[in-house]
This record gives structure tokens, C-alpha cells and sequence, in this order.
């Protein structure tokens, strides 16, 4: 990071144009989401195969509903997380870089929020099939919230401690 002083205040950031702004967000936002895309493909990919497992047909209708709910989810996470590829793609070379990546960076963030949902309720449904005990859902919410810590409570905390912005 480079400090300029430009008329006796001190001006932090890159030099660089909103081209190569737009450039080097794209790369570092790409490879934010192949990290991404990575766990809910896996998780997405796992749950895709319950379904035709024997312990499926003992589940509950509402363990079955929370199967259903979850692979929906994942569904949507899946298609959020790669929908920066096919943004990337279609719109390559039509000098719309800045507002592509503005864009895939609002499909990441819905993509995180999806695979917390999908996360969530993948926890729910194994924990209440592996013990049938009462305190599952609490276990859940404090995983949940250590999600939230991680992703969200901590990087907003940086955000606001350390930037002027």
C-alpha cells in the first residue's frame, strides 16, 4: 500500500486506474469464491446422494423436509457461487469490468449467505438423526453464530476499525 502526501494530507491506496482496480478485484474475488465453491460443491455433492441411501426412507417427514429444504439451498448456493464465472464469461470483453465485478461480489456475498443456510441445515438434520436429543438446536445456533463471528461479525469489525471508508 503506497502513501502519498497530496496537498499536506496524507492519502492512502493504490495508484491505479479503475480498469486495473477492476482487474485486481476480479482476481482476488475469484479467488475467493473457488475457496467457496469448493465446500458447497462438496457438501452439495453429498447431499445429492442421501436420497438414495436405505436410512433415508426412516427418516421423519420433518427430517425428510429438512433434507428437502437443504439440497434446495445448496442448489441455490451452487448456482450463486458460480454465477461470477458465467457473469465473467458473458460479459468478457464488453468493458463492463467494474460493474461485473460489483456484481459477481453481490452473487458471492448471497452465495456465503446461501451456503451458511445450507450448512446450517445439514448440521440440523444430522445432529437430530445421529442423537434425537433435545439439545440439538442449540448446538446448531452456537454453531451458527461461531459462522457469523467468522464471517461476518470479525470482518466488519476490521473493516470498521481499521478503515476510513
Amino acid at each position: 500500500m503506497s502513501d502519498a502526501v497530496e496537498g499536506g494530507a496524507r492519502r492512502r491506496g493504490r495508484d491505479e486506474t479503475e480498469e486495473e482496480r477492476a482487474d485486481r478485484m476480479w482476481q482476488e474475488l475469484i479467488q475467493e469464491v473457488r475457496v467457496a465453491q469448493m465446500g458447497v460443491q462438496i457438501l452439495f455433492g453429498f447431499l445429492l446422494t442421501v436420497v438414495f441411501t436405505e436410512k433415508y426412507d426412516d427418516l421423519t417427514n420433518t427430517d425428510q423436509t429438512i433434507y428437502l429444504v437443504t439440497v434446495v439451498l445448496g442448489a441455490c448456493a451452487t448456482g450463486a457461487l458460480i454465477g461470477p464465472v458465467s457473469l465473467h464469461r458473458i460479459v468478457s470483453g464488453r468493458r463492463v469490468k467494474p460493474q461485473a465485478v460489483r456484481l459477481a461480489s453481490r452473487l458471492t456475498l448471497l452465495g456465503l449467505a446461501l451456503l451458511l443456510a445450507t450448512t446450517t441445515a445439514s448440521l440440523l438434520l444430522i445432529l437430530r438423526v445421529a442423537t434425537h436429543n433435545g439439545f440439538v438446536p442449540y448446538l446448531v445456533a452456537g454453531v451458527v453464530g461461531w459462522y457469523l463471528l467468522c464471517w461476518l461479525v470479525l470482518p466488519l469489525w476490521t473493516r470498521y476499525r481499521h478503515t476510513s471508508e
